[in-house]
């Protein structure tokens, strides 16, 4: 059954989610660590400012759905949480890496293109290239028990489309006048190819600007 979460009970699972991969030796989460992870701003859009009740409300309810649990260890003096969202020993929802690093993106900071997915999500697990980003969008949008992103329509001055979690509901700025997103199935992601080579061409300038700074020093 597919998994649906309020836009708060994303940014919960995102949080968990990010934390369990980039600082394991303190996950599980106490409720004081979830909600500064929460209320963190950077890599977080919107930026909240939530409190310790408003984080606990939304651990019970995804609880309830066995979405998330109370995985305190012996003899520790605090509650402390992990998620049950995806990749675990009983539940069907399993992602690759590289999968789940863009999953959590998305649950954290919305729409997003495959460049700043690249960038963004590279501290959870590096992307050789924005190639390999559109790769993993493809699959997660393409998969039989998905979808699980859909392409947006290209924004007026944009040169590449961003791309959506399917966990939530779409804001409505973010829909077609019809009302409906394009699936990735049926956008080929081939023709913002040009938009992912003049990116990566930006990145590779400012590499070598950054060099060349140094051997300047």
């Amino acid at each position: 059954m597919k998994i649906h979460l309020s836009a708060d009970e994303a940014r919960v699972i995102g949080a968990l989610i990010e934390k369990e991969i980039t600082t394991p030796d303190q996950y599980p989460l106490s409720l004081n660590a979830l909600t500064n992870a929460c209320n963190q701003k950077s890599n977080r859009d919107p930026v909240v400012d939530w409190d310790e009740r408003q984080v606990q409300q939304l651990l019970d309810a995804l609880a309830k759905r066995a979405l998330a649990v109370d995985r305190s260890g012996f003899g520790s003096r605090v509650p402390k949480y992990r998620h049950l969202f995806c990749n675990t020993a009983f539940g069907q929802l399993k992602f690759s890496a590289h999968e789940l690093a863009v999953v959590c993106e998305l649950l954290l900071r919305g729409p997003q293109t495959p460049g700043e997915l690249r960038s963004r999500a590279a501290r959870m697990a590096p992307f050789t290239d924005v190639t390999q980003v559109e790769q993993v969008l493809e699959a997660l949008a393409t998969r039989e028990d998905g979808p699980f992103v859909v392409r947006l329509p290209r924004e007026p001055g944009r040169r590449e489309s961003r791309y959506a979690q399917t966990f939530t509901d779409l804001p409505a700025e973010h829909e077609t006048p019809e009302g409906a997103v394009l699936p990735q199935a049926e956008a080929p992601i081939a023709g913002d190819r040009l938009g992912g080579i003049e990116e990566r061409l930006s990145l590779l300038e400012m590499e070598v600007a950054e060099l060349k700074r140094r051997l300047g020093e």
